[in-house]
């Protein structure tokens, strides 16, 4: 029988450990500014949320009703933003435009798992997804507004 960490292991691929993340091994040479990036995101968010949940705030109820409302407005600005791409005719283009919403719908979860959640083996996922997807939202940036090698 496995336990969790080998599930996530085999579930996420062949990774390294390096400090409290699972990276990859292509991200391993970038893991300073990596590590960095990771933790102003988490500290940005995390910070002021814990802040406020420590001090008496219970205008949204239990952390359970916080957490399903938080994650419904999530998807619900993901949602929006994907529709929001216009199509140009351009199957490169229109799905880096619709996956940067679905990125970054992806990296409000997890940040919301960071918040709410208490399983280390999640928060690790959560960390890794905050990660590698600011990282492709980041490369298909790139690509919308400088294009791509010429087509074969």
């Amino acid at each position: 029988m496995t336990d969790r960490s080998e599930l996530f292991r085999l579930r996420r691929g062949k990774r390294r450990r390096t400090g409290d993340f699972l990276l990859p091994q292509h991200l391993e040479h970038g893991m300073p500014r990596t590590l960095w990036l990771a933790l102003m995101l988490s500290a940005s968010v995390v910070g002021p949320a814990l802040a406020q949940s420590h001090h008496g705030d219970t205008s949204s109820g239990s952390p359970e009703s916080g957490f399903a409302a938080q994650m419904m407005q999530a998807m619900e600005r993901m949602d929006a933003g994907m529709m929001a791409a216009k199509p140009t005719g351009n199957p490169d283009r229109d799905f880096a435009a619709m996956m940067i919403p679905h990125h970054q719908g992806a990296i409000d979860m997890a940040k919301l798992e960071l918040i709410y959640g208490r399983d280390p083996v999640l928060r690790r996922l959560a960390e890794g997804i905050i990660v590698e997807q600011q990282q492709e939202i980041e490369l298909m940036q790139r690509y919308l507004h400088e294009g791509s090698a010429p087509q074969r």
